[in-house]
Protein backbone atom coordinates (compact mmCIF):
# COMPACT_ATOMS: atom_id res chain seq x y z
CA UNK A 1 0.00 0.00 0.00
CA UNK A 2 1.49 3.33 -1.06
CA UNK A 3 1.37 6.26 1.36
CA UNK A 4 -1.16 8.83 0.07
CA UNK A 5 1.01 11.63 1.51
CA UNK A 6 4.54 10.86 0.28
CA UNK A 7 4.04 7.88 -2.06
CA UNK A 8 6.40 5.60 -0.11
CA UNK A 9 5.65 1.93 -0.71
CA UNK A 10 6.14 0.68 2.84
CA UNK A 11 3.42 1.10 5.46
CA UNK A 12 2.51 -0.84 8.55
CA UNK A 13 -0.90 -1.75 9.89
CA UNK A 14 -1.36 -0.41 13.40
CA UNK A 15 -5.03 -1.35 13.92
CA UNK A 16 -7.67 -3.54 12.19
CA UNK A 17 -11.39 -3.63 12.92
CA UNK A 18 -14.55 -4.90 11.29
CA UNK A 19 -16.64 -2.23 9.60
CA UNK A 20 -19.70 -2.03 7.38
CA UNK A 21 -21.71 -4.59 9.34
CA UNK A 22 -18.84 -7.05 9.12
CA UNK A 23 -18.49 -6.78 5.36
CA UNK A 24 -15.34 -4.66 5.45
CA UNK A 25 -12.12 -4.45 7.38
CA UNK A 26 -10.99 -1.01 8.45
CA UNK A 27 -7.21 -0.77 8.71
CA UNK A 28 -5.32 2.10 10.31
CA UNK A 29 -1.89 2.40 8.68
CA UNK A 30 1.29 4.38 9.25
CA UNK A 31 3.86 5.29 6.62
CA UNK A 32 7.34 4.07 7.55
CA UNK A 33 8.95 7.10 5.88
CA UNK A 34 6.87 10.21 6.73
CA UNK A 35 5.04 8.62 9.73
CA UNK A 36 1.65 9.98 8.56
CA UNK A 37 -1.36 7.84 9.44
CA UNK A 38 -4.28 6.99 7.18
CA UNK A 39 -7.23 4.62 7.01
CA UNK A 40 -7.98 2.00 4.35
CA UNK A 41 -11.02 -0.23 3.90
CA UNK A 42 -10.80 -3.76 2.55
CA UNK A 43 -13.80 -5.53 1.01
CA UNK A 44 -14.22 -8.80 -0.83
CA UNK A 45 -14.54 -8.37 -4.57
CA UNK A 46 -17.37 -10.58 -5.69
CA UNK A 47 -17.60 -10.55 -9.44
CA UNK A 48 -20.96 -11.03 -11.06
CA UNK A 49 -21.09 -13.08 -14.25
CA UNK A 50 -21.51 -11.59 -17.70
CA UNK A 51 -25.03 -11.84 -19.10
CA UNK A 52 -25.36 -13.61 -22.46
CA UNK A 53 -28.36 -12.16 -24.29
CA UNK A 54 -30.52 -14.13 -26.73
CA UNK A 55 -28.63 -12.55 -29.67
CA UNK A 56 -25.37 -13.81 -28.06
CA UNK A 57 -24.30 -10.29 -27.12
CA UNK A 58 -22.65 -10.03 -23.72
CA UNK A 59 -23.09 -7.31 -21.15
CA UNK A 60 -22.14 -6.87 -17.50
CA UNK A 61 -24.73 -7.93 -14.94
CA UNK A 62 -26.54 -4.86 -13.60
CA UNK A 63 -28.40 -5.25 -10.29
CA UNK A 64 -29.98 -1.80 -10.79
CA UNK A 65 -31.49 -2.95 -14.09
CA UNK A 66 -32.85 -6.01 -12.30
CA UNK A 67 -34.29 -3.82 -9.53
CA UNK A 68 -35.89 -1.50 -12.09
CA UNK A 69 -37.52 -4.40 -13.96
CA UNK A 70 -38.95 -5.92 -10.82
CA UNK A 71 -40.14 -2.54 -9.55
CA UNK A 72 -41.90 -1.95 -12.89
CA UNK A 73 -43.68 -5.32 -12.64
CA UNK A 74 -44.69 -4.51 -9.04
CA UNK A 75 -45.88 -0.98 -9.88
CA UNK A 76 -49.05 -0.10 -7.94
CA UNK A 77 -48.86 -3.39 -6.04
CA UNK A 78 -48.65 -3.53 -2.24
CA UNK A 79 -45.07 -4.82 -2.07
CA UNK A 80 -42.47 -2.77 -0.18
CA UNK A 81 -39.10 -1.76 -1.53
CA UNK A 82 -37.40 -3.82 1.19
CA UNK A 83 -39.00 -7.00 -0.15
CA UNK A 84 -37.96 -6.14 -3.71
CA UNK A 85 -34.38 -5.47 -2.57
CA UNK A 86 -34.34 -8.78 -0.70
CA UNK A 87 -35.51 -10.59 -3.85
CA UNK A 88 -32.80 -8.88 -5.94
CA UNK A 89 -30.22 -9.86 -3.31
CA UNK A 90 -31.38 -13.49 -3.46
CA UNK A 91 -31.03 -13.50 -7.25
CA UNK A 92 -27.55 -11.93 -7.04
CA UNK A 93 -26.51 -14.45 -4.38
CA UNK A 94 -27.78 -17.31 -6.53
CA UNK A 95 -25.88 -16.04 -9.58
CA UNK A 96 -22.66 -15.59 -7.59
CA UNK A 97 -23.08 -19.07 -6.14
CA UNK A 98 -23.15 -20.60 -9.60
CA UNK A 99 -19.48 -19.71 -9.99
CA UNK A 100 -19.95 -19.16 -13.72
CA UNK A 101 -18.29 -16.39 -15.71
CA UNK A 102 -21.32 -16.12 -18.01
CA UNK A 103 -25.02 -16.84 -17.52
CA UNK A 104 -27.80 -16.73 -20.09
CA UNK A 105 -30.30 -13.89 -19.71
CA UNK A 106 -33.01 -16.55 -19.84
CA UNK A 107 -31.82 -17.91 -16.47
CA UNK A 108 -32.04 -14.46 -14.91
CA UNK A 109 -35.56 -14.02 -16.31
CA UNK A 110 -36.62 -17.34 -14.80
CA UNK A 111 -35.15 -16.37 -11.41
CA UNK A 112 -37.04 -13.05 -11.55
CA UNK A 113 -40.30 -14.83 -12.35
CA UNK A 114 -39.78 -17.22 -9.45
CA UNK A 115 -39.21 -14.33 -7.04
CA UNK A 116 -42.21 -12.41 -8.39
CA UNK A 117 -44.39 -15.50 -8.08
CA UNK A 118 -43.62 -15.51 -4.35
CA UNK A 119 -44.03 -11.74 -3.94
CA UNK A 120 -47.18 -11.02 -5.92
CA UNK A 121 -49.06 -13.15 -8.44
CA UNK A 122 -50.32 -10.14 -10.41
CA UNK A 123 -46.77 -8.85 -10.86
CA UNK A 124 -45.70 -12.34 -11.83
CA UNK A 125 -48.28 -12.53 -14.61
CA UNK A 126 -47.41 -8.99 -15.76
CA UNK A 127 -43.73 -9.87 -16.02
CA UNK A 128 -44.39 -13.26 -17.61
CA UNK A 129 -46.64 -11.71 -20.25
CA UNK A 130 -43.85 -9.40 -21.41
CA UNK A 131 -40.99 -11.82 -20.82
CA UNK A 132 -42.65 -14.69 -22.66
CA UNK A 133 -44.29 -12.38 -25.24
CA UNK A 134 -47.88 -13.49 -24.75
CA UNK A 135 -49.78 -13.10 -28.02
CA UNK A 136 -53.36 -13.53 -26.88
CA UNK A 137 -55.67 -13.97 -23.90
CA UNK A 138 -55.36 -17.75 -24.03
CA UNK A 139 -51.70 -17.51 -23.06
CA UNK A 140 -52.70 -15.44 -20.00
CA UNK A 141 -55.26 -18.12 -19.08
CA UNK A 142 -52.64 -20.86 -19.44
CA UNK A 143 -50.22 -19.02 -17.15
CA UNK A 144 -52.96 -18.40 -14.57
CA UNK A 145 -53.92 -22.08 -14.73
CA UNK A 146 -50.26 -23.01 -14.08
CA UNK A 147 -50.31 -20.72 -11.04
CA UNK A 148 -53.46 -22.39 -9.74
CA UNK A 149 -52.02 -25.88 -10.21
CA UNK A 150 -48.60 -25.00 -8.83
CA UNK A 151 -49.82 -23.19 -5.77
CA UNK A 152 -49.65 -25.11 -2.53
CA UNK A 153 -52.38 -25.11 0.06
CA UNK A 154 -50.94 -22.01 1.76
CA UNK A 155 -49.82 -18.91 -0.07
CA UNK A 156 -46.90 -16.78 1.12
CA UNK A 157 -47.82 -14.51 4.05
CA UNK A 158 -49.18 -11.22 2.75
CA UNK A 159 -49.56 -12.58 -0.79
CA UNK A 160 -52.41 -11.04 -2.69
CA UNK A 161 -54.12 -13.01 -5.40
CA UNK A 162 -56.53 -12.40 -8.22
CA UNK A 163 -57.09 -16.13 -8.58
CA UNK A 164 -59.34 -16.76 -5.57
CA UNK A 165 -62.93 -15.94 -6.40
CA UNK A 166 -65.15 -14.90 -3.50
CA UNK A 167 -62.38 -14.02 -1.05
CA UNK A 168 -60.75 -10.82 0.01
CA UNK A 169 -62.07 -7.41 1.05
CA UNK A 170 -64.61 -7.13 -1.80
CA UNK A 171 -66.00 -10.64 -1.52
CA UNK A 172 -69.73 -10.72 -1.93
CA UNK A 173 -69.94 -7.20 -3.38
CA UNK A 174 -71.38 -6.73 -6.82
Amino acid sequence: MYCPFCGHSETKVIDSRLAGEGRQIRRRRECLKCEERFTTFETAELLMPQVVKSDRAREPFDAQKLMHGMTKALEKRPVGTDLIEAAVNRICHHLRGLGEREVPSRLIGELVMEELRHLDEVAYVRFASVYRSFQDVDEFHEEIDKLRLGRGVQRDVGQLSFLDAGTGPVAGKK
